[in-house]
């Protein structure tokens, strides 16, 4: 039995991002505190860790962001070269 009909979603993996950015900040978070727990630190491999887990996803994301705008302009170019013809 077919209840719902086959139909396509494109979401442009925006929620695959999402949550690649919050389960890996929350490893990291983790990590974080592991690692200060068996230090006997106060929250420094935490906010440490966490810092740097933001950073590498933020330039995660702009060369994903970069790429994707270097595609569209070639192809935008490749039109406007075939429209000139």
């Amino acid at each position: 039995m077919k209840l719902l009909p086959r139909t396509s979603i494109n979401t442009d993996d925006n929620l695959g991002r999402g949550m690649d950015l919050a389960l890996v900040t929350l490893v990291f978070l983790g990590l974080g505190y592991a690692l200060d727990r068996i230090f006997d630190t106060q929250p420094v491999f935490m906010i440490t860790l966490f810092i740097l887990s933001m950073i590498g996803q933020f330039i995660k994301m702009w060369f994903a962001y970069d790429g994707k705008m270097k595609l569209l302009e070639a192809e935008r170019a490749q039109i406007t070269q075939a429209h000139r013809v």
